[in-house]
């Protein structure tokens, strides 16, 4: 499994809109070919912070298949007017799991 780390920095005031945005978006993930998880986390220490964790099978099912097709540009444009600069996006590899 890959994870798929999404850092988005939003807006003053609008945290709301965007993450009704992420929930609205969330079939686009449910059908995406090899995402087997996705959820978005409020960073409690930075106001305006978001994380996105998404689980896919391969790194090829987020950088081909998800970004290649017609979905990504929906996703795009359903969150992309909140974003306060460009997200940061980092893949990981689970080496260790304690419980």
């Amino acid at each position: 499994m890959i994870y798929e780390l999404a850092e988005f920095e939003i807006k003053d005031g609008q945290g709301a809109e965007f993450e009704a945005a992420v929930q609205k978006a969330v079939p686009l993930f449910q059908r995406a070919k090899g995402c087997k998880s996705m959820r978005l986390e409020r960073v409690i220490e930075r106001a305006n912070s978001y994380m996105l964790v998404i689980v896919w099978e391969t790194l090829e099912n987020h950088t081909v298949d998800f970004r290649g097709s017609e979905d990504f540009q929906a996703w795009r444009g359903m969150v992309g007017q909140y974003f306060a600069n460009t997200p940061r996006v980092e893949h990981t590899t689970n080496v260790v799991a304690g419980f």
